[in-house]
């Protein structure tokens, strides 16, 4: 769907995309990641054709590509009210079907149908962002770009916005979303690129990226008897150490040619073998946030590159 490979991008002496690589796939939702001021933005802007870039290439596999774009602070015409607006934006892309039957496929879409008649001047900002993805919608795009679409929002409304993009991921649609919400990417992403220093730092499939900066095949375990569980994990011959954690949570970590299943198998049975019931047994994984941070202070590297721990 969409390549681009080393992207440069300077604002008078400063230097905001260094050589930018990233790939992205037909129904993918990418989460496109990165603090302030990072570039993420101005990728997004580039890919839009609405700035140029210095030096690199875009790609964009098939011809006539279109993109929708929601930008971090969507601007409307007050004056208007969602009918009026979206048929609008209807007339600006040269909508070749009925405008009017599309504006009320995009406001059934998005949930908006109902307040479609009121002026977008009294619009909640979760009103304004459904109204905004509407029209990012409009066309029918090959690549939607969402760019902070649920910042500034309260938990309802950001829920009611990630709920329309989780119904657009599963009817196949190709995202970008960016946010700083990370919990939302990985509600909804199955891939995600790392901004940092210009460059993507880290970039794949999110279950793959999470593989990538673990600490080895690990099981943790919680259990109210905390003492009596550390004995029977470190016992095991498929653990090769246990670390004890807060609120009864025990971790093992396997030896090296057992894989995740077999580990997490011999847990579970030994423990309910020796009658003793736990309160939670899960792959031990790094979260995204973890991940995030950890890239961003320069700390934390892939499993490749690590020498005596994730964190350096």
């Amino acid at each position: 769907m969409l390549k681009i490979t080393g992207l440069m991008k300077s604002y008078s002496s400063f230097a905001v995309l260094k050589g930018l690589n990233m790939s992205i796939s037909k129904g993918d939702i990418y989460g496109f990641l990165g603090p302030n001021g990072c570039g993420k933005t101005t990728t997004m802007n580039i890919i839009c054709n609405i700035l140029p870039k210095d030096e690199g290439a875009i790609d964009f596999e098939g011809d006539n590509i279109k993109i929708g774009y929601l930008p971090e602070s969507p601007a409307l015409f007050g004056y208007m009210n969602g009918f009026e607006y979206l048929n609008f934006i209807g007339a600006c892309c040269d909508y070749e079907g009925s405008i009017k039957e599309r504006t009320a496929e995009v406001l059934h879409l998005t949930g908006m149908y109902g307040n479609a008649r009121r002026y977008l001047k009294g619009y909640s900002r979760g009103m304004i962002q459904r109204i905004g993805i509407a029209a990012a919608l409009y066309a029918n795009p090959d690549l939607l770009i969402l760019d902070e679409p649920t910042s500034a929002l309260d938990p309802e409304g950001r829920a009611e916005v990630i709920e329309i993009i989780s119904g657009l991921a599963a009817s196949g649609s190709t995202i970008i979303l960016c946010t700083h919400i990370l919990n939302d990417v990985e509600r909804v992403a199955n891939k995600v690129g790392i901004l940092r220093n210009g460059v993507i730092a880290v970039e794949g499939n999110l279950f793959d990226v999470k593989k990538m900066f673990g600490s080895g095949t690990a099981v943790t375990v919680r259990s109210q008897d905390a003492a009596a569980t550390t004995g029977v994990l470190q016992e095991l011959d498929v653990v090769d150490h246990v670390e004890a954690e807060y609120y009864g949570d025990i971790t093992a970590y396997a030896k090296d040619g057992i894989n995740e299943a077999e580990l997490f198998y011999k847990i579970v049975t030994t423990l309910a073998g020796k009658q003793i019931v736990p309160e939670g047994v899960w792959f031990r994984r790094l979260s995204l946030e973890q991940i995030y941070l950890g890239i961003n202070s320069g700390k934390l590297l892939p499993c490749s590159q690590q020498e005596g721990g994730i964190w350096q």
